[in-house]
Formats: structure tokens, sequence, C-alpha cells
């Protein structure tokens, strides 16, 4: 579903990423740790057309992605939820959430994808006619979420989708991933909170100073000397 090759960015000549390969396979939740500076926002821009590779090559299910544009990457099926949710604060819930049908691909049922999210998602539902940028943290978090589901993508990709939030929405938050896992959809997701990251993933990466440092099953990471000396 998604493969990184040797892959590097820099920015403006500053080395970000040096020789990141990952992959992620049909029906995997794979999570990319790594503390404060690590390069993992940058990988997320590097496999959404938001920042070119210097060298390597990324590959969405099968496609080399790396000078398409990142709507036509959505467009392949990709559901993104970017660091900070990224909301249209001055449009309403619904309104986000149909841009989010409509980058997908959009089409006739929209109404019925809508009562759906509302069933996943249900403080979205009673919300859809408020601003987006009046809701709390919590709530953004959840409508950023939901928008990149109701185009029923093939992969998701999301970048810090805990940070900011409470404890129990936290919680709330992997439980949705975990449902996610179980519904058999396709997942990279990029966090800090790696205890929570790995209790959801199949497998894992740890990224410090643009390099991956340690890769492998999400039982294994958790007692790997990497992620103790960086997390635990």
């Amino acid at each position: 579903m998604l493969e990184l090759r040797e892959v590097d960015t820099h920015y403006d000549g500053v080395p970000m990423l040096r020789g990141v390969s990952l992959r992620v396979e049909p029906g995997e939740v794979v999570c990319l740790l790594g503390p404060n500076g690590a390069g993992k926002t940058t990988t997320f821009r590097a496999i959404t057309g938001l920042v070119a590779a210097a060298r390597g090559e990324v590959s969405i299910m099968g496609q080399r992605v790396g000078r398409i544009r990142t709507e036509r990457i959505v467009a392949l099926g990709v559901g993104l939820v970017p660091e900070g949710r990224r909301l249209f604060p001055d449009l309403t819930v619904r309104e986000n959430l149909w841009l989010g049908y409509e980058a997908a691909g959009g089409g006739n049922a929209f109404e019925a994808r809508l009562e759906e999210i509302g069933t996943m998602f249900p403080r979205v539902r009673e919300r859809l006619r408020q601003t987006a940028g009046t809701l709390s943290g919590g709530e953004q978090a959840m409508v950023a979420l939901a928008r990149a589901l109701i185009g029923q993508p093939k992969l998701m990709i999301m970048d810090e989708p805990s940070l900011g939030l409470s404890p129990r929405l936290i919680e709330e938050y992997f439980e949705i991933v975990a449902r996610m896992r179980e519904a058999g959809t396709t997942v990279l997701l990029i966090e800090q909170n790696a205890e929570k990251a790995l209790q959801v993933a199949d497998r894992g990466y740890v990224l410090v100073k643009g390099c991956i440092v340690a890769d492998g099953p999400a039982r294994a990471l958790i007692e790997a000397e990497a992620v103790r000396q960086l997390y635990f």
C-alpha cells in the first residue's frame, strides 16, 4: 500500500530525512515513532507531495507519487489527517466533511456516508452546523479524522493525531484507530505517543534525526533498547 525507498529530503540545503525506507502492507497498522524534530512530519509531507524527495522513491498502491500533487494522492484513495487538524475554521463541520468527500472523488452518496460517519462520531453529528473554528481541540480532532474517513480511503496516513488531546480523548482516539484496524483499514500512524501507538500497531519504525534507527513487530519494539531509551 505504501513504500518509501531510501528517501532523502532537504530544507534550504539542510538534510532532514536520510535514507528513510519503510513499507505498509494491506490491512496493517504501522506506526512511525520519534521525538520532536526527528523528521516525522517531514516524512508525512514527503509522502503527500508537500516536500520533494531529493533522492529515493515514494510509492502508493504501486504508483510512484514523487511528482504528483497532494489532491491527486487523495483521489487515489488516501485519507490524510495532518498535524494540527487543518480544518477550514470559517466553514461548518458539514462543509468540512463535504470537502473531504469531494476530494476523495465525490459522488451521490454523501448523505449516506454522513449518516455512517455520524454513527461513528456522535459529537461530530451534533455539531454539523457549527463552524469548525468554534469547536474544542478534541472536537476538531474528531472532525479531522471524520473528514479523512468519509471518502472511504484505502489507506489512512495520520500525523500526530493525539497531539494536544486530553488523556481521556487520547484513549477514545486510539480506540477508534483500533476499530479501524479490526475493519481492515490500512494505516500509517505517525506518533510521539509510543505506548498507545504500539498497542494498536502491527509493526513500527523509530525515526531519530532523520534516520530509521529501529523497526520490527510492535511487541518487539516495546522491548527494544532504542525505544526504551527514547520513551520509557
